[in-house]
């Protein structure tokens, strides 16, 4: 049985959250991600048996994913890909948001430029 798309007001929440923590860098990636390109899935954790409903943005500049797993947790995680102002030798991979529908909490992914 297929899990339905999660609330489109939760999902709109969840790219806010995302957007969030790329503004704590002093960065910005517009208006992206998009909750309305999100295209879902249920996939079946192959231990537990438990099925998750899985969103993914792709085709654009930027690939992200959000997983609602049964228990109702939720992760997304949102490439960015864009140079810290503030440290030319390193730059935010992407962002990620974690939690419940009622509490999103997140981070930053901080890689350093191969040198």
């Amino acid at each position: 049985m297929a899990l339905p798309v999660p609330d489109p007001a939760l999902g709109a929440r969840i790219c806010e959250a995302l957007r969030a923590q790329v503004a704590k860098l002093g960065l910005s990636i517009g208006d992206e991600p998009v909750w309305a390109d999100a295209v879902f899935e249920t996939r079946t954790d192959p231990f537990s048996q438990e099925e998750s409903r899985v969103g993914t943005w792709s085709g654009g500049l930027r690939y992200g994913n959000v997983t609602f797993f049964a228990d109702g947790r939720i992760f997304a995680e949102y490439q960015v890909l864009l140079p810290l102002p503030d440290k030319a030798d390193s730059y935010l991979e992407s962002v990620q948001v974690w939690g419940s529908a009622e509490r999103l909490r997140g981070d930053a992914v901080i890689a350093e430029f191969a040198k």
